[in-house]
């Protein structure tokens, strides 16, 4: 393991009181790996370049880099996909070694011959200017590695003062960076269980059953048709996939259109579009008709591989609704309940019944822009709504 018992040197004293003080009020990871190498450059360090590598829990990443140049204003970001392990792009970065355990420490002087470097970055790093490459371990409480990097330009490369200065203080950057990844995956997992903007009111403290507010909404409520039969004639992991391609085709164009998913009920999707500016319904509305364009292109597909089409009910309705947390002392939803949710769902439940995949409420299309042309199915009664409801559709050779 490397050797974090030695005294740090003296030039290391401004950079730690930093990093115990002024460096906790920074809001990330990334704003606090590029004011490190401020700081250290400013305690003797002629570092040019610095990155940390970590790992994270996150639905479409393994992990995340974050690279930073001394003189430019930004920090780079490199999402790792999952499965980068099984890329050459892993197998042939110095990282691996680190990250494996193989050495707990890596150090590559780029003041020899690119032909004797035993590694592409290496090359690539000399080519940059760089004399000399470290790579160490960030070690977490919870006992995970990610990793760290620091090049210089220094002709000579770095001296030993400045290895042990980057050691001393590596411990406590680690602390920091710990806090600002436990912090960003709590973040994302709220926001991939139950949206941004709901995740952002949890994380603010609206934690407790009852706490929320009635606000005005646009209503999104769709539903999948046929999915017991479905169910039964596919396998599971088949099913999951038709399941993930069709919420792929339905959720992608409510988040495109800054939509908030609430949740998945079975096979239906409930969403909300807050009527902060006036444009909600529209963005709505939008989103609906960018579904049914991904339903269609996905059934495509699905027709060319020999597979039935998959079809689905849709519904928009605008309306006053309770958003906030409900549920048991012990176990919470945060979601949108009231009449006008009920509605919009009961709206979907006509569209098999009238042949549409596209059902809109009179209070919705009031909302909507003037010059869209909808058409008219029609006065229902639903259950459990006193009066009955008009509803609209797109005009068939629209539709």
């Amino acid at each position: 393991m490397v050797d974090y018992s030695f005294s740090p040197p003296a030039a290391a004293g401004p950079v730690i009181s930093w990093l115990l003080g002024e460096a906790r009020s920074l809001p990330d990871g990334p704003a606090t790996l590029k004011e490190l190498g401020l700081r250290l450059n400013e305690a003797g360090l002629q570092l040019a370049r610095a990155s940390m590598h970590l790992r994270t829990l996150h639905p479409q990443f393994f992990g995340v880099g974050f690279y930073w140049h001394c003189g430019q204003e930004d920090v780079g970001f490199f999402p790792a996909q999952h499965g980068i392990r099984d890329t050459a792009l892993y197998q042939r970065s110095p990282l691996r070694f680190i990250f494996e355990q193989e050495v707990d420490e890596l150090r590559q002087s780029l003041e020899v011959p690119a032909e004797t470097l035993p590694l592409p970055r290496f090359v690539e790093l000399q080519d940059e200017g760089m004399t000399d490459y470290l790579a160490l371990p960030l070690r977490f409480g919870d006992g995970k590695i990610h990793g760290t990097t620091w090049s210089t330009d220094r002709p000579g490369g770095f001296r030993d003062s400045d290895v042990a200065l980057i050691k001393s203080i590596l411990p406590i950057f680690g602390l920091l960076i710990e806090i600002h990844l436990n912090r960003r995956i709590a973040v994302n997992i709220l926001n991939t269980y139950v949206g941004r903007q709901t995740g952002e009111r949890i994380l603010s403290g609206q934690i407790t059953r009852g706490s929320g507010e009635s606000i005005p909404a646009a209503i999104w409520f769709s539903d999948l048709r046929g999915f017991t039969e479905l169910s039964q004639a596919k396998g599971r992991d088949e099913l999951l996939a038709v399941l993930n391609d069709y919420f792929d085709a339905i959720t992608g164009p409510i988040a495109d259109c800054d939509g908030e998913i609430l949740k998945f009920i079975g096979d239906a999707v409930l969403a909300i579009f807050p009527l902060t500016d006036k444009n909600a319904c529209q963005r709505a509305f939008d989103a609906a008709i960018a579904a049914k364009g991904a339903l269609l292109a996905l059934n495509e597909r699905r027709t060319k591989q020999g597979e039935a089409g998959i079809t689905a009910g849709m519904a928009l309705h605008v309306g006053e609704v309770m958003y906030g947390n409900i549920g048991s002392t012990e176990r919470l939803d945060f979601t949108v309940i009231g009449p006008a949710v009920n509605l919009a769902s009961r709206i979907e439940g006509l569209c098999p019944e009238l042949g549409i995949d596209l059902l809109i409420s009179e209070a919705f299309k009031q909302n909507l822009h003037a010059d869209i042309a909808l058409e008219s199915q029609g006065q229902h009664r639903l259950k459990g709504i006193p009066d009955e409801i008009e509803v609209f559709s797109l005009p068939k050779r629209a539709a």
